[in-house]
């Protein structure tokens, strides 16, 4: 592996109740979350390559973790999302290397199929600061009960030096969604779109 990792922290969340009303099955959502070394940190690079490269592993790994921390089949994944925040000694560009260019693949293999696109965001920050990672339908991007998010935040990260990456995976939308458009259920996810 090229990322050099110095911690990895998963997080579960389920919701069993809202507004009063039960959620059955509950909805749940994982994040999993690698504190990687920035190799780039404190300098201008013009070939981010090896960040590319890092994404793609880290999209694998973390994509499976999530899978496995919920207990589900890859196929039983119904959105996804990925996040990366850069310390102080790096810059924007090198949370979109890791995000962009090879990250998406391995994360759709491991959530099987994925053809809308994974909703990311980036940001620098320092150590506690609030990470969010959007979250989106992993098969059809007009699924609106599946707009959602989830945030990660870690005492220790990231360092100055570091990027914090994350990819959160769900096996259901929102607790209680009506706000109307396509459905789960009615999703073809042929054109990533419907």
């Amino acid at each position: 592996m090229n990322a050099r990792i110095r911690k990895i922290a998963i997080n579960i969340e389920e919701t069993h109740q809202e507004m009063g009303r039960t959620i059955a099955p509950p909805t749940r959502k994982a994040v999993a979350v690698a504190v990687i070394e920035n190799p780039f940190a404190g300098r201008y690079e013009e070939d981010l390559t090896e960040l590319m490269e890092i994404g793609a592993e880290l999209g694998a790994l973390l994509g499976k973790k999530c899978v496995d921390a919920l207990g589900i089949s890859p196929a039983e994944a119904e959105s996804y999302g990925k996040s990366a925040m850069v310390g102080e000694n790096g810059e924007l560009e090198h949370a979109a290397a890791i995000l962009h260019p090879k990250l998406g693949a391995p994360l759709r293999a491991a959530v099987e199929k994925g053809a809308a696109l994974v909703a990311s965001s980036k940001k620098m920050g320092s150590p506690g600061q609030v990470l969010d990672v959007p979250l989106g339908h992993k098969d059809a991007a007009y699924v609106r009960s599946h707009f959602d998010g989830m945030e990660v935040r870690l005492n220790d990260a990231p360092r100055a030096g570091e990027i914090m990456v994350a990819v959160a995976v769900t096996d259901s939308g929102r607790p209680l969604p009506r706000v109307g458009g396509l459905t789960h259920a009615e999703a073809k996810g042929e054109d990533g779109l419907r």
